[in-house]
């Protein structure tokens, strides 16, 4: 089978594509034929030397989509979605024709949406789901605020948060992307000056009920200050690749009365049933997670670097090429 291969740490050139056995199943485990895989910036963390636990050479990728090849209680060809769980760390991941995966972190459903469609939506979602439930509690007809709402997450989160009921602020720091927000279903998009709270008490001036941070701790400061007494920020992603706050002070950090919390989930964070509607209404027209750039696995070092240089809105995904019902 192809795989890609991180041979260490580095840049893109250590990204390589190459021949590999197909995986063994083995009790507990489920082989999967990759149809598709989206790109996160957990897999550039991991190609910049910044995750912790990983060893090399490993084949990243944190997620996939495809059909079940082997293994487990799942029927052969039966469509499903991995991700989290060491997917790329601890074991072999994603960027493969053919993963193995632990059982209990593989997802079933059914949609004739196509395959590159398909693989923006399995970690995102989740991230989002689980942002704005166990994060951040959202009700509906409160206020979010997303901030780095361009990225794959933001669309997603926007989707989901509208659906629920919720009115969404959504931030970018590149003006052609805000009518790309306000078309994603974002009712006030924000260009990000580093004063977003000032912009958001414009329009709601107690501040908004919930938010969620993208961007990592540069902007955090900023975002608390956008949110109402009793609200909730929840820390979620960190796009600037800055997650730790040196010499953090709690009480003279965090406005009074604004709370913090946190979120990081795993493949069973996501409900079947909640991915089987989010691909539902995807192809029923009313929902979208966003733009999407497709590569093949031949350009998966321009991938990587598009994703590093912050070149596209949205999602990147990329099509592994496989023939259905192609023989491993």
């Amino acid at each position: 089978m192809r795989a890609v291969v991180l041979r260490e740490p580095g840049p893109v050139e250590n990204l390589e594509l190459r021949e590999l056995p197909v995986p063994e199943v083995k009790p507990g485990w489920v082989r999967i034929a990759v149809k598709a895989f989206g790109l996160n910036r957990s897999e550039l963390h991991t190609r910049l030397g910044l995750a912790e636990g990983v060893t090399f050479p490993r084949v990243p990728g944190i997620e996939a989509v495809g059909v079940v090849d082997a293994g487990g209680d799942f029927a052969p060809g039966q469509q499903v979605a991995t991700m989290m769980g060491g997917m790329g760390r601890t074991f072999d991941g994603g960027y493969a024709e053919y993963t193995l995966v632990p059982e209990n972190q593989v997802i079933p459903f059914h949609s004739d949406l196509p395959w590159e469609v398909i693989g923006q939506v399995p970690e995102t979602l989740q991230t989002a789901y689980g942002s704005l439930t166990t994060g951040l509690d959202l009700q509906r007809g409160q206020t979010l605020l997303i901030r780095g709402g361009t990225s794959a997450l933001g669309f997603a989160t926007a989707a989901l948060a509208k659906d629920l009921g919720a009115t969404v602020f959504a931030t970018t720091r590149q003006p052609g992307r805000l009518e790309t927000l306000r078309a994603h279903g974002v009712d006030h998009p924000i260009l990000d000056d580093g004063d977003v709270a000032q912009q958001v008490r414009k329009i709601v001036p107690e501040g908004v009920d919930a938010a969620l941070e993208l961007v990592g701790t540069p902007t955090l400061p900023d975002t608390l200050n956008a949110t109402r007494v009793h609200g909730t920020v929840c820390f979620t992603g960190m796009l600037s690749n800055e997650w730790t706050i040196s010499n953090f002070y709690p009480i003279g950090y965090l406005p009074a009365g604004v709370r913090l919390t946190a979120y990081g989930g795993e493949a069973d964070d996501l409900p079947a049933s909640v991915l089987q509607r989010h691909l539902d209404r995807i192809a029923d027209g009313e929902a979208s997670l966003g733009p999407v750039k497709v590569y093949s696995m031949a350009e998966i070092r321009q991938a990587h670097d598009d994703l590093e240089h912050n070149r596209t809105a949205g999602k990147l995904v990329v099509l592994t090429g496989r023939a259905e019902g192609a023989a491993p």
